[in-house]
């Protein structure tokens, strides 16, 4: 239960983390600039967060991880940011803004998992 609350948490730290990131950038460059920054920073993110929760408890497998990640950063992206802060699911039409992200988060949890457990 208590390893489950953590894989969650460090999830919902990392779609912030990655918001803050978009967030900032969008205010200081140009969109375009913004999306790069955020698909450069989202893996670096995520690879610190997992690489401390493999680190710690071992976790689960990396695979089911890195899908656990995913599913809760486009959920959240689909419930809050979407509808809430874009007022528009457009984001979801951008390879470099959303889908590649999604891809980069899966990755680098996978990854991280396989290099910190030795799991497959």
């Amino acid at each position: 239960m208590c390893q489950t609350f953590i894989l969650i948490a460090r999830a919902i730290v990392g779609w912030a983390l990655c918001g803050a990131t978009i967030g900032i950038a969008r205010k200081i460059t140009t969109l375009r600039d913004a999306l790069v920054i955020h698909a450069v920073a989202t893996p670096i993110i995520f690879t610190i967060l997992s690489s401390i929760y493999f680190g710690l408890f071992g976790g689960i497998r990396p695979a089911t991880t890195a899908a656990i990640f995913v599913v809760i950063v486009v959920s959240l992206d689909a419930l809050v940011v979407a509808p809430l802060i874009e007022k528009s699911f457009d984001m979801f039409r951008s390879i470099l803004g959303t889908w590649l992200p999604f891809a980069l988060i899966f990755l680098a949890t996978w990854l991280t998992g396989r290099l910190t457990t030795g799991q497959p």
